[in-house]
């Protein structure tokens, strides 16, 4: 398998439009764009491919479904649930037992 320019960071996946050219969507499955054609090709990229003229393009949520990534809602008072515990987490340890 050929080497992708840059893997997609995980926050580059969450910024994603409702669907990808074949180029990012190669980076998210971390392979060149030509082992990419390849496998549509061949009938096995690991999500639907559409064909607009002579573009291929993959919708954003069959290539997080692909990625394993699920398609979840997300709530703000889980948001900042999550913050407040990730700010206690990394408090150094004396000021932990202070606040207890």
């Amino acid at each position: 398998m050929g080497h992708p320019d840059r893997a997609l960071t995980f926050a580059e996946a969450f910024d994603l439009p409702l669907s990808v050219d074949l180029r990012t969507a190669a980076r998210a499955f971390a392979v060149c764009p030509a082992t990419a054609y390849r496998l549509i090709h061949l009938g096995r990229f690991p999500c639907p491919v559409v064909r607009l003229g002579h573009q291929y393009r993959i919708p954003t949520a069959s290539l997080m479904q692909a990625l394993g990534i699920e398609n979840l809602p997300v709530h703000a008072q889980d948001i900042e649930v999550g913050a407040e515990m990730s700010s206690l987490m990394h408090q150094p340890l004396c000021d932990q037992e202070e606040s207890q």
